[in-house]
């Protein structure tokens, strides 16, 4: 499982001209499921992305997360990440997960970080368009 965490000053999702899913100041998680990941490992890259300490404490020093520095949490689903770049010239998914296993660790995903931070998401499998304003820049890529 992958997560790619942006910190940002604010994040949305639209879906056919709807906003689904909007944050101020926060992360964007992109997440990619793969083959043999489970809820195991979806709640220890939770436990990763809201414990990562990316945001400027009073002296400037990345040492808060997103709960200590008052953020929420924008969570969308991102199949890509899982590709399979190392040869050629087009990505393979072989990696990817299933998409009712993908949905289903999304989702837990999505609903753990819930139990600990404001959490918005996207729409699973829809043609998502993603905004957002990267604070820093700053964009890490977490992995279990």
């Amino acid at each position: 499982m992958i997560a790619l965490i942006q910190r940002v000053t604010r994040a949305d999702v639209v879906v056919d001209g709807q906003t689904v899913g909007a944050i101020n100041k926060g992360l964007l998680v992109l997440l990619g499921v793969e083959k043999d990941d489970t809820p195991e490992k979806a709640e220890r890259l939770c436990e990763r992305v809201l414990g990562y300490r990316i945001f400027s404490d009073e002296q400037g020093k990345m040492n808060l997360n997103v709960q200590q520095a008052g953020g929420s949490v924008l969570v969308v689903s991102q199949f890509t990440l899982v590709a399979d770049t190392q040869k050629g010239m087009r990505p393979s998914f072989s990696r990817g997960a299933t998409p009712q296993d993908a949905e289903r660790l999304y989702l837990y995903f999505a609903d753990r970080c819930r139990q600990t931070v404001g959490t918005e998401t996207g729409i699973f499998a829809a043609d998502m368009q993603v905004s957002l304003v990267n604070d820093g820049p700053v964009t890490f890529s977490l992995q279990v």
